[in-house]
């Protein structure tokens, strides 16, 4: 299951995160981004105890986007001991998720 992060979460449950975690950076009025979101979610419950995947809305949450800068939503990156190991942008397939998720 997918976890909706903060600016004020972000730290702990990111950066301080034993397993790798996905951040999706998306938006309400993002079209692909509602598109994508079911089949993130089924990607969270595959990943479950692997990978943590964090979802962070960028209109609400303005700090760790500009921090990262995220000029584009949806925007995917991997984190591993609270580094930042790789970045997909657009719109992707499963299977381009999962490799990310796995490096």
């Amino acid at each position: 299951m997918s976890i909706d992060v903060t600016d004020a979460t972000f730290d702990e449950v990111v950066m301080k995160s034993d397993l790798p975690v996905l951040a999706k950076f998306w938006a309400p009025w993002c079209g692909p981004c509602r598109a994508l979101a079911p089949m993130v979610e089924a990607l969270s419950k595959e990943l479950e105890g692997k990978v943590v995947v964090a979802n962070i809305n960028v209109d609400e949450n303005p700090t760790v986007p500009t921090k990262y800068g995220i000029r584009a939503v949806p925007t995917f990156i991997l984190f591993k001991n609270g580094e930042v190991v790789d970045q997909m942008v657009g719109v992707v397939n499963k299977d381009a998720l999962m490799e990310l998720a796995g490096k």
